[in-house]
């Protein structure tokens, strides 16, 4: 039994991979890492893109996609079979969990982050096309992406809900999660078939806070760095538990309604001088998942900690997100700025992949 096996059965978290690539999927070291302990995957535009323009595996395909139609549609027929093979990989588990575990999460295009009917459109497509109960389809939680979780949610799609940075809207994902079951269960449906987690991004809150502490430049600012992002997941973790009990969720719940759980989202350490298993080691705890790079994983097999920590100095969090407010940080602002910077990374990251497949497409014509 390794680490990650003693996280699920000890912690209560899902380590999911924060990776994905054909290679990965080809050489066995995709099933290996589940074997290990791994209990699900995510993807993103900015993984696709170091996927597919770091490696040869998608040549040959590339090169007959594109005979029949546009660079973009062949992007995505080999995202859709990665996913596929992932999904595939990962459905014995998901059998196994009861349905609790083994998904494989794909990500609607970046350039519909405003576009709620578009999201539903695409979230819809993907749902229909791939068709595997284990598939999350991943909504940014823009303004925009709120009222198309609902909606998925109502259709009884499973959501992987993506780009958190605030506890505000984060209140707003869950109340269109439940919203959302409760109009499907007027409809009729089967509440059990739906599931959901939260994507609540915790590193990047440090990035940006720290730069905010330290253009104040007090000995008290610098002493508060590092701190933010973990205070906040904590208070995140506390909306959860109350949002997830009392009346309305115990009669979903009756009705076979799933929790849809918090996922720790970019985990890795960004600031080489805090511990490498920051946003791990600390968000330990019931009915959790936490998506890792490969690096963190190898970091948490050796020397991680198991221990449920998520609920630990939740006052001392309190104190300290108050303490950034009394000197001037306000984390309403932060989670603004990290929007709109993860969106804008996010298409960057598609906008260049679209580019190098275009390029590598041109490449091989030529040959």
């Amino acid at each position: 039994m390794t680490r990650l096996h003693q996280l699920y059965t000890e912690g209560g978290q899902s380590p999911w991979l924060d990776n994905l690539s054909r290679g990965s999927i080809r050489s066995g070291h995709l099933a290996k890492l589940a074997d290990d302990g791994i209990r699900g995957v995510t993807s993103n535009p900015t993984i696709f893109q170091k996927a597919m323009t770091g490696s040869d595996a998608y040549a040959d395909e590339l090169a007959r996609l594109v005979k029949a139609g546009s660079v973009e549609n062949a992007f995505w027929e080999m995202a859709i079979a990665d996913v596929t093979a992932a999904l595939e990989i990962f459905h014995p588990l998901y059998d196994q969990s009861g349905g609790s575990d083994g998904f494989v999460s794909l990500e609607v295009s970046p350039a519909l982050a405003y576009d709620t009917e578009g999201t539903v459109s695409d979230a819809r497509s993907f749902h229909e096309r791939i068709a595997m109960p284990n598939l999350l389809v991943k909504i940014p939680a823009t303004e925009p992406g709120v009222p198309a979780i609902r909606q998925m949610t109502s259709e009884g799609r499973n959501i992987n809900v993506t780009l958190i940075f605030s506890l505000d809207r984060y209140d707003e994902v869950i109340e269109a999660y439940l919203s959302g079951l409760e109009a499907f269960e007027a409809r009729g449906g089967d509440l059990s078939r739906v599931h959901s987690v939260a994507s609540f991004f915790v590193s990047r809150v440090d990035t940006e806070v720290d730069r905010r502490l330290e253009a104040i430049g007090t000995p008290e600012a610098l002493e508060m760095r590092g701190k933010a992002a973990v205070a906040q997941a904590k208070l995140a973790y506390q909306l959860f538990l109350e949002r997830f009990s009392g009346p309305r969720w115990e009669r979903l719940r009756a009705k076979g309604a799933h929790r849809q759980r918090p996922l720790w989202a970019s985990t890795s350490t960004k600031n080489p001088a805090y511990p490498d298993l920051l946003y791990v080691d600390n968000l330990i705890g019931p009915h959790t998942v936490n998506t890792l790079p490969d690096a963190t994983i190898e970091a948490f097999l050796d020397h991680g900690r198991v221990s449920p920590s998520v609920e630990d100095g939740v006052p001392e969090a309190r104190e300290h997100l108050d303490r950034l407010g009394h000197m001037g940080i306000d984390m309403a602002s932060v989670s603004r700025t990290l929007e709109e910077e993860g969106v804008a990374a996010f298409s960057k990251s598609y906008e260049a992949l679209l580019q190098a497949l275009e390029d590598k497409a041109n490449e091989l014509g030529q040959k």
